[in-house]
Formats: structure tokens, C-alpha cells, sequence
């Protein structure tokens, strides 16, 4: 709340012709003499200065909402040659797994991976990320976004079976490239993560090598436990990226370290400013002293 500024600040002069108005603009009103009215003017003078707070309050909040006050909460650089990158996690069953964790055997397979991969999205500031979790089907639970902390929020709502309990590593590859095809980024990258073999996929692995092709993708295969290291080597090779091989949390830890220094990105070109807005709680309060405003005129007339 200590940032807080205005992105229209010179709406806020607006306020200078109001005051003017009230200074120089009265109401010239006839004047009648009626005995004993001073019993009534308590109440109406009440209402009068009721009124005109509310009168103050809309006109002030009103200009504040226009000028649309915010809290810049941070700025990214986005980089010339930034990279899309599209995470496709492992959720089937046998992610339930515990012991990968050696310094907390009860900690199963998905819960270190989750832990690392919230580790790894924000030390990718300038790329965009989406992110693919897979089981029996594939699921988008982002889509391509700068947002960083959105994700790392995702990624602690994600359990295990959430996809189902099989398997289908191929049909997460074509889901994650149905993401990347459309993307301008000069290197579309899928970081691609599993921990036994395809028991599900309905895509044959042709096709995705096709599709690997034809929109220059690079695969990093990263394998846990007895996974299929054939299936995860061809797709590495095809694509011209790096197959892995995790035994512990220590080795993912050291190859999404590599994985990051291998995939660079470069020049700064342009920014973007993540912002949080204040306007609508000036509307909010600005709607509520209408209502009253309203109110008290109509019992004042009366």
C-alpha cells in the first residue's frame, strides 16, 4: 500500500471546478418570514449538512475513481527472444510413491516434483510458461502466462489422480504442442516429466514426431524412477533437446538447475507492469453516498 499512485493524476483538478461552483455559484432563494420556525430548522439544517458531506463525498471519490489509483506490484522484463515454455507434469497414480525424497521418505514423488517446479517457474521471469498435467487424459492447468505467482498457486491445488491413475506421456507431448503451435517465441520449448511408462496415450508416437518437426519444438525428457528412458531418449533426439534421469530429489533439483542455464533468454525489449487496482472501492462507496444523498434530499423537500 506504500506504492500507491494514479494512472490519470490529472483528472484530479477536476475537483477545482466543484469548489469554484460552491464558492461562486449559490442559489439566490426567496426569503419568507413564519413565526416559530426555528423549531423546524434544527432538523432541516441537520439534513442540509448531511447533504452536503454526501454531496463532497461523490464528487471527491468519483474524481479518485476516474484518476484510477493502483499499487504497481512489479515489473518484468520481457526479453526479444523469450521462450514459451510448457511444463507437462506427471499426475498419474504412481506418483503416490514415497521415498524419492531422502531427507523425508514420507514425502511421495509428486509432492518433491511439485516443490521443485514452484522453485523453477519464477527463475524464468522473462519467459512465458504454461502448464500441462497428465494421468489417463491430459489437462491445460495454464495456459502460456507471465504470471508467475498465479501458477505457483496452481501447481499447490494440483493432486495426485487429478488427470487419473494411467499413464499418457505421448497424448501430454501433442497436448503441449497444441499449445506451442500457434506461438510467435523464436524457441518453444516443452520440459516434459514422468516417472513410468505410456499406459494410456491414443496418439501414436509418429504423429507427435511429426508435429515436433513441423513447429521446431525441443524436448527436455526428464524421467524419475523406472521410467520408459527409450520413449524419453527418442523424444530428446527427435527434437534436438536433452533426456534426464532422476534417482532423488537431489538429481531433479540439478537437472531443472541445468535445464535452466541451458535456456537463456536475451536482449530487453519491452516491460510489463503487473498492477492491482483501487477504483472500484471508491465507486463502491461512491454508489452507497448516492443512495443516502438521494434519501436525505427527498426528506429534506418533504
Amino acid at each position: 500500500m506504500n506504492n500507491i499512485t494514479f494512472e490519470y493524476p490529472y483528472l484530479l483538478f477536476l475537483i477545482i471546478p466543484f469548489i469554484l461552483c460552491e464558492l461562486f455559484c449559490k442559489q439566490k432563494t426567496a426569503t419568507y418570514y413564519i413565526p416559530h420556525l426555528n423549531i423546524f430548522n434544527q432538523d432541516k439544517n441537520t439534513n442540509v449538512f448531511l447533504i452536503t458531506i454526501l454531496k463532497w463525498i461523490i464528487i471527491t471519490f468519483s474524481i479518485i475513481a476516474l484518476s484510477s489509483p493502483y499499487e504497481k506490484l512489479q515489473t518484468i522484463n520481457i526479453k526479444k527472444d523469450g521462450l514459451d515454455i510448457v511444463l507437462s507434469l506427471d499426475t498419474s497414480g504412481s506418483m503416490r510413491q514415497i521415498g524419492f525424497n531422502r531427507d523425508n521418505l514420507e514425502l511421495s514423488r509428486w509432492e518433491v516434483v511439485a516443490q521443485i517446479v514452484e522453485e523453477f517457474i519464477p527463475k524464468r521471469i522473462n519467459d512465458n510458461i504454461a502448464l500441462v498435467v497428465f494421468g489417463t487424459s491430459v489437462m491445460t492447468a495454464s495456459p502460456l502466462s507471465f504470471d508467475k505467482n498465479a501458477q505457483a498457486k496452481i501447481i499447490k491445488h494440483l493432486n495426485i489422480g487429478i488427470a487419473g491413475d494411467k499413464t499418457a506421456l505421448i497424448d501430454s507431448i501433442a497436448g503441449s504442442i497444441n499449445i506451442l503451435k500457434d506461438s510467435k517465441a523464436k524457441s518453444k520449448i516443452i520440459i516434459a516429466l514422468t516417472d513410468g511408462e505410456d499406459t494410456a496415450s491414443l496418439i501414436p508416437m509418429q504423429v507427435v514426431e511429426n508435429l515436433i518437426k513441423k513447429y521446431d519444438i525441443k524436448i527436455y525428457a526428464i524421467g524419475i524412477g523406472e521410467s520408459n528412458r527409450h520413449v524419453l531418449g527418442k523424444l530428446a533426439s527427435i527434437s534436438k533437446g536433452k533426456a534426464f534421469y532422476a534417482n532423488s530429489k537431489d538429481n531433479l533439483e540439478q537437472i531443472y538447475k541445468e535445464i535452466n542455464k541451458l535456456e537463456k533468454s536475451k536482449i530487453e525489449q519491452n516491460k510489463i507492469v503487473q498492477k492491482k487496482y483501487f477504483y472500484t472501492y471508491f465507486l463502491f462507496i461512491c454508489i452507497f453516498a448516492l443512495f443516502f444523498y438521494i434519501y436525505a434530499k427527498n426528506r429534506n423537500n418533504n
